[in-house]
């Protein structure tokens, strides 16, 4: 059996004065919720910003309503639950774990937020035989369902067309800073640094399940390396560049990748068979360097491909030359 799973209420055992006290409740943390997105976001997207203080106002008002009702129907004294304390009834993703999500992510899951309430008192009200009690989650459903058309309102009064662009291309360059920048130097360091001791052992000893062993070993080494590496240089603080931990983790996973692409093939026995296939996987991860240079870094494909492809074949005839000595 689950934790705490033992004191719950069914929502059907609730009394009417409980669901109006669990609406307050959940009014309550959502506008709390809005306003940590909306603190979050201010110094990057300060319209985004904008946009989820009026949703929190929106939920204040909401929730002065559903208190106004309920000292007019049962007293001023509500009672205290919430949903932690109800069975089956929605939840709410931690603020600490959406915060460090993109704007984009954010945005969608206040949306879902909204979607969710009303669909949960729907089927609610559908349940219930008590007609007040299926008239007061017929409202709120109705009353969520306004939110998500206020949130609209709110959406197209401050979020224009110009402040959506520049808040795409901040949150664009902050996926570059945090994710590609450091994923692409990760994988030119395993593409590119592994190929000499990779194509150095394979020629000196012509045998593939050493030369994989090396190639294994080369690429969790330099991936672990470089993803410390990463992460130790830069807090993000006040570089911006984001989670020092996302960082890492891009870089370290991204050299290993790019190492292993060629060290793959010599699982297969025949020698040349799996040299050839490495050759052709190192010329598809070069064209991909390049490609990921043009597209996120703006560097001319040219230019580009001449950087990577001159790097990578250099390293390549170390490494062929010195296995072959």
């Amino acid at each position: 059996m689950i934790p705490g799973a033992i004191s719950r209420r069914r929502f059907s055992d609730l009394s009417e004065q409980e669901i109006l006290a669990l609406a307050i409740s959940s009014e309550e943390d959502d506008a709390r919720i809005y306003r940590t997105y909306a603190e979050t976001l201010r110094p990057d997207y300060p319209d985004t910003a904008r946009l989820f203080d009026g949703m929190a106002a929106e939920e204040d008002s909401h929730r002065q309503a559903l208190i106004d009702l309920h000292e007019r129907r049962f007293g001023a004294v509500i009672p205290l639950i919430r949903r932690e304390h109800v069975a089956g009834y929605y939840a709410r993703r931690p603020v600490w774990l959406m915060e460090n999500l993109g704007i984009d992510r954010i945005r969608a899951e206040a949306a879902a937020m909204e979607r969710d309430a009303e669909r949960f008192y729907l089927k609610a009200a559908q349940r219930t035989s008590d007609a007040a009690t299926r008239k007061l989650l017929g409202d709120l459903a109705a009353a969520e369902a306004g939110h998500q058309d206020r949130a609209a309102e709110l959406q197209a009064r401050h979020l224009d067309g110009a402040a959506i662009a520049t808040e795409a291309e901040t949150s664009h360059r902050q996926f570059v800073l945090t994710w590609v920048q450091p994923g692409l130097a990760g994988l030119m360091d395993g593409s590119v640094s592994t190929l000499a001791p990779i194509f150095a052992t394979a020629f000196a000893t012509q045998d593939t399940w050493t030369t994989f062993l090396v190639g294994l070993a080369a690429s969790v080494g330099a991936g672990i390396s470089m993803g410390f590496t990463e992460a130790a240089s830069d807090d993000g603080e006040i570089s911006g560049r984001g989670s020092p931990l996302k960082r890492g983790l891009a870089s370290g996973v991204m050299t290993t990748l790019g190492g292993l692409g060629h060290a793959l093939p010599y699982l297969i026995p025949a020698f040349w068979t799996a040299t050839a296939i490495a050759v052709i996987v190192v010329f598809i991860e070069l064209w991909a360097i390049a490609w990921i240079q043009n597209r996120y870094m703006q560097t001319p494909f040219l230019r580009a491909t001449f950087q990577v492809v001159l790097g990578g074949a250099l390293v390549f005839a170390a490494g062929v030359l010195i296995g072959s000595g």
